[in-house]
């Protein structure tokens, strides 16, 4: 009867004990519960009116710099909630420390393209919407992320570029300048006039207004290849004007070669056959 009595006691002991810490804890357990859903809230909110905000001024800023403060802003609240809580931040920042060391020793390359991004907005060798080759890649510059940049090629394939490649290699800007030079190579064949077939490249340059008159377009004899006479056209135009111009010259060529006279060489063989005696 006695072990039932202090069963009894004990349990009832327990009871309020739990009772207590539950009046204890609860409450800040609960505050830091809507301290941390509204926090969450509150952070999307600012880092979307953020991104908004950054994105009209600075394109190439907004979403690496947006990571980087929404990743800071929550690892702010943890800690908050948990000292609310009643944990020790000290002790809980020490943890923090502790697996962020281990963690960076774990993922060394991803702290190498962190900072490859950060040296990509610091010196700016790109920027969103510029045209770059780079790591066998030639596209647009879509976003520059906190650990990657994406670009998206002509043929529209999305290609995801580790920042630290990027910062550590060498890459095209073709967007660098407002203005390319166009090189442009045409064969005649060596019985045709040279100053004949400059004339028709040079009259075809001045027709097409996306050729620029400053630098003047230059043509000159190139070389003299096995079977035609090589003339180097070069002319300069907006760097958006420069691929069509290229191919519609191609194409301007050759229909005044053929209609001038003057012909283009294709390589050739000659075979001579010997009859045995």
């Amino acid at each position: 009867m006695e072990d039932l009595f202090s069963a009894d006691g004990q349990a009832t002991q327990w009871m309020d004990q739990a009772v207590a810490l539950t009046m204890a804890y609860a409450p800040k357990v609960l505050l830091a519960i809507i301290t941390l859903i509204v926090g969450m809230w509150l952070i999307n909110r600012f880092v979307d009116v953020l991104d908004k905000k950054l994105g009209q001024k600075d394109p190439t800023l907004n979403k690496f710099l947006c990571g980087l403060i929404s990743a800071l802003l929550k690892v702010m609240l943890l800690i908050s909630v948990a000292s609310m809580i009643g944990i020790a931040t000290t002790s809980f920042i020490a943890v923090i420390g502790a697996a962020g060391l281990a963690v960076g020793l774990a993922l060394q390359g991803s702290l190498a393209n962190f900072a490859g991004g950060v040296l990509i907005l610091i010196f700016k060798p790109f920027k969103v919407g510029d045209v770059i080759e780079a790591q066998g890649f030639l596209g647009s510059v879509v976003e520059i992320q906190i650990l990657y940049t994406v670009v998206n090629t002509f043929d529209n394939r999305r290609i995801v570029i580790p920042n630290g490649s990027l910062s550590n290699a060498s890459l095209v800007n073709m967007s660098a300048y407002e203005t390319r030079r166009c090189d442009m190579t045409f064969g005649i064949g060596y019985n045709d006039d040279i100053d004949k077939a400059k004339a028709i490249c040079k009259r075809l340059i001045e027709e097409d207004e996306r050729a620029l008159k400053d630098p003047e377009p230059l043509i000159v004899v190139g070389g003299l290849g096995d079977s035609s006479v090589d003339l180097t056209v070069r002319a300069w135009t907006k760097s958006a004007d420069l691929w069509p111009f290229y191919w519609d010259m191609q194409e301007k060529v050759k229909k005044a070669f053929d209609a001038e006279g003057v012909s283009i060489p294709f390589p050739q063989r000659d075979v001579h056959m010997y009859k045995a005696d």
